[in-house]
């Protein structure tokens, strides 16, 4: 029910995403998504990729400070107000989310995130019938 993220610790200065970008490149991984916060000295570089685990391994040996973590990410109908929706249903059960981001694929919304209370967040989906992407999904949708 969740897929897995890179955080890949990067310094905010020139050339320090292009050597991340080359090395996802020279592995062959296709990213789907990423996101950098402002950040005035470091970033984390979220990235969501066809292929984590080798990406992962990938950087860990080239010495590029990354971890790998579980995140839910649900598929939404392209329509104005969906993410609100599934938002308010997490919330609704009391899951509070520790971050949040969102893309369109492919015709359809997804919703990234990560929260403190991942059973409940399980639980929640389930019961709510939320569709969600699984890893194995991931080299369908590069």
């Amino acid at each position: 029910m969740t897929i897995h993220q890179l955080s890949i610790f990067i310094e905010n200065k020139s050339g320090s995403l292009v050597k991340v970008l080359d090395l996802l490149r020279r592995f062959g991984v296709q990213i789907i998504a990423s996101t950098i916060p402002d950040t005035a000295e470091n970033g984390i570089y979220r990235v969501i990729c066809s292929e984590p685990l080798r990406a992962y391994e990938g950087l860990k040996k080239a010495g590029v400070p990354v971890a790998l973590s579980d995140v839910f990410a649900l598929e939404l109908d392209d329509q104005p107000g969906r993410a609100a929706d599934a938002v308010e249903v997490l919330s609704n059960a009391g899951i509070g989310l520790t971050y949040l981001y969102s893309f369109l694929l492919r015709g359809k919304g997804i919703l990234v995130f990560r929260t403190d209370d991942a059973e409940k967040a399980r639980e929640t989906i389930i019961l709510n019938d939320m569709k969600f992407i699984a890893e194995k999904d991931l080299s369908v949708w590069a």
